[in-house]
Formats: structure tokens, C-alpha cells, sequence
């Protein structure tokens, strides 16, 4: 580097009498910032993983041990010698115990579909003119990386680099052996995470209410008698308006509806126009949007927990949407309206439930209240929407199961009239 300066300096004594005092001066300058100062990378010394290890979260499946922790901005100075986390990038320490007599591998997407290489992360910050330091500060990021495969009997550690969760992390990882998997599901703390200020409840809280409901049905026909039942919709605070239908039912481990949730993109995102429904005395425990590409309106799923089990089973009732508009259209957050179509979201959303690997069964009943040909119904905000009245109930189980393992549940006869209708309008073409 020192070489590359003193060549530079000499080039411009020879040109300093071709060039005013005041440039020769800046350029001078300039070269000294871009070539000295875009060089101060210097590998980190072996870092202790000690913290890490001590807050990390373990669970252990057939003979799998995965243990894992976020890393805080300080941890990633001393591990990568930059403030990764300052980036948008959210790196996740893993160790991998292999306690079986077979080779495994961990599964990188079915953590974060998006996730981000090593290089990719590595990239901000290289420098101007640095070719030796850029590699070095490539080849670092590269070495701390989680490495495939872990051989029987070995652990492999290393780091991941996802996009941010706030304040709790759920790590969705799949590790696959021959003919085996092994799915893990840890809640990790975030470090540096501020309280979260838009009125949401952790998910500490939400295992909480979990806990608390006792009311267990066992019988399937007085459980589904008692989902129609429900309230149709939310209200306003108060009580005095009505608000979105609730148009689907969750049942299942948390965990495990969740997991399904994060591995089809949903990310929790709770906005103040969340915070005007309510149900059950309270805004909703917990709302998350998937984003859509090239600036497709986000779904949004606004989840409460019902004060009831099915066989040990949580139950959540749930308004899926998304507000009306199309991709290019600015529309500002006071603005959005419930989009009409409330139905056409919520088989989108089945239809996405049903490649999570964690949906079971598929059920439909009453409960919403059908508008007629022609008719809407009013919401909060000035909404209007039209629906067939029907909820969709997804049952949930730990992953993976494939599409052909799906059940369909015979509680409403809501597929068979499609399909006779279908078959109707074959034959009057026929006719």
C-alpha cells in the first residue's frame, strides 16, 4: 500500500507544473483518504464464543443437537472486525452436534429464503483501491460461515446471515440425513433490541395466554359447533363499530404455525391501523405481512387467541387481507382500505399454507355471515367487502409433510359445490 502512495506522490511532483497548486493539493488529498484510509481492515484474533455460547438456545432431535444465538453489534465487531448488524443483516451463530451414524446437512434456505452469502455480506464494506484487503476481508467472512457437511460423531458451528427479526428471532432450521430429517424451531433473544413501541405483545406474552386457556374440547362435532360460534368480526375499541371478518381459524402447536408462517415469507409487522381492531377485549396478539414482489399490496394475517383448546391444541381466529390498491399505486398507511374481495385473500392464503410442509388439514364452516349478490358489508375506515360467509380452519403439525398428506375435512360442503358448478358450466358449453 505505502508502495502504491509513494508512486502516486511522485507522478504528481512530476505533473506539478502542469496543474495549479489548489488541485494538485485535493487530489493529493483524495488519494491519501481513498488508498491509506479505506485500508484499516485488519482480521479479528480468534474470538471467544463464550457469550454466545452461554445465551445460546439448544434443542436436540433424534440424536441432532442444534444450539444457536443472535449476534449482538459488539459480537459481530469482534468476530468480523465491522458492525455487520448496521448493514440490515442479522448474523446467527449455529453449532450442529452429529450424534448419529450417518452424514447430515444443514438446510440454509428453509431458514431465511432470503438469506445472504457470506461474500454478499462481506461486500459494503470493502474499500477503494484495496484489492488485498477486500480478499482477506472475503476469505474471513467465508471461513466463519456454517460449513456442510457434519460427519457422524462431529459438530460443526459457524455463522448464517439473515434478514432481522425484532426483539425474539424464531430460527426455523431443517437438517437433513439420508432418508431422515430433522426440523428444529428455537425462539432466540435479540441483544440490542429495543421494547417494542407500537403496543404488540411479545411472544413470551403470547405463551402466556397460551397457558392460560383451559377450556379443551375433545369431541371434533361439539369443537366445530363451537368455532361457528366465534364472533364473526372484530370491532372497534369500544366496541361500537364493526370491523374485518375473520375469516380463518389456526389450529396447532404455536410453534408450529408460526414456523409455517415465517417459511412462506410472513414476517411480523404491526402498523397503528393493526391496533384499531379488536377482538376479545384486546388488539391483536400478533400481526404479520408478506410482502409482495415488484410492489404487490402485502397480505396480512392479524391472529387473536381463542379462549379455547381442541385434544391440547391453541386456537387462534384470524383476519387475513390486504388493503386495496394495486402495485403501482403510493398509497400512504392512513389511507389504506380493506380491499373488497376479503375471500380471494383468504384462499391465497390456504393455497400457501398448503406448501408451508406444516399444514395438515383443511376445513371449512360458517360463521362470517354471507353478503348477497350485489350486497357489502362495512368495516372500520369507511371499508366495504363482500364475502361468502365462510371461514377456512388449517390444522397444523411439525413439518415436513408433502402436498398428498394434506386432509380434506368434510365439515362444509364448500369445495364439493365448486366442483359441481364446475361440472355444470361443462355441460351447458356442451348444451
Amino acid at each position: 500500500m505505502m508502495s502504491t502512495i509513494n508512486s502516486t506522490t511522485e507522478l504528481l511532483l512530476k505533473l506539478k507544473c502542469r496543474l495549479s497548486p489548489a488541485l494538485t493539493m485535493f487530489i493529493t488529498g483524495w488519494l491519501y483518504l481513498a488508498l491509506a484510509g479505506c485500508a484499516t481492515w485488519q482480521a479479528p484474533a480468534a474470538f471467544d464464543d463464550s457469550a454466545l455460547r452461554a445465551r445460546a438456545v439448544s434443542q436436540t432431535v433424534k440424536g441432532v443437537e442444534l444450539s444457536a444465538a443472535v449476534l449482538s453489534r459488539d459480537d459481530s465487531q469482534s468476530i468480523f472486525g465491522v458492525d455487520v448488524n448496521g448493514t440490515g443483516v442479522q448474523p446467527l451463530w449455529l453449532e450442529v452436534k452429529n450424534n448419529t451414524g450417518q452424514v447430515i446437512w444443514l438446510l440454509r434456505s428453509g431458514t431465511d429464503p432470503d438469506l445472504f452469502s457470506p461474500l454478499e455480506v462481506a461486500w459494503p464494506f470493502h474499500a477503494s483501491f484495496a484489492s488485498e484487503t477486500n480478499a482477506s476481508l472475503d476469505r474471513h467472512f467465508s471461513s466463519m460461515s456454517f460449513q456442510n457437511p457434519i460427519a457422524p460423531g462431529a459438530a460443526q458451528s459457524g455463522m448464517i446471515f439473515a434478514n432481522p427479526h425484532d426483539q425474539i428471532r424464531l430460527l426455523s432450521v431443517d437438517i437433513l440425513g439420508q432418508g431422515e430429517i430433522y426440523p428444529f424451531t428455537l425462539f432466540l433473544e435479540v441483544p440490542d433490541d429495543q421494547p417494542d413501541e407500537s403496543g404488540g405483545i411479545s411472544l413470551e406474552e403470547v405463551a402466556q395466554l397460551i397457558e392460560a386457556v383451559t377450556d379443551d374440547y375433545q369431541d371434533v362435532n361439539e369443537f366445530r359447533a363451537r368455532l361457528e360460534q366465534l364472533p364473526c368480526c372484530a370491532t372497534s375499541a369500544d366496541g361500537s363499530e364493526a370491523g374485518d371478518p375473520l375469516n380463518v381459524i389456526l389450529i396447532g402447536e404455536f410453534t408450529d404455525i408460526v414456523t409455517a408462517f415465517v417459511r412462506r415469507g410472513f414476517r411480523r409487522d404491526l402498523r397503528e391501523l393493526d391496533n384499531a381492531q379488536w377482538l376479545f377485549g384486546r388488539p391483536p396478539d400478533i400481526v404479520a405481512r408478506k410482502a409482495g414482489q415488484a410492489g404487490v399490496p402485502a397480505n396480512w394475517v392479524r391472529l387473536w387467541l381463542a379462549p379455547l383448546r381442541f385434544q391440547g391444541q391453541s386456537v387462534f381466529l384470524v383476519q387475513a387481507g390486504r388493503r386495496q390498491g394495486w402495485r403501482l399505486a403510493e398509497v400512504e398507511e392512513k389511507d389504506m382500505v380493506l380491499n373488497p374481495y376479503v375471500d380471494e385473500v383468504r384462499n391465497l392464503l390456504i393455497q400457501d399454507m398448503v406448501y408451508s410442509s406444516g399444514l395438515q388439514k383443511i376445513a371449512f364452516i360458517s360463521g362470517v355471515g354471507a353478503t348477497g349478490p350485489g350486497e357489502s358489508r362495512g368495516s372500520l375506515g369507511g371499508a366495504r367487502y363482500q364475502t361468502d360467509g365462510l371461514r377456512a380452519v388449517l390444522f397444523f403439525i411439525t413439518r415436513p409433510l408433502s402436498l398428498s398428506d394434506i386432509e380434506i375435512l368434510d365439515w362444509h360442503p364448500a369445495l364439493k359445490l365448486r366442483e359441481i358448478e364446475a361440472i355444470k358450466e361443462i355441460e351447458n358449453v356442451g348444451d
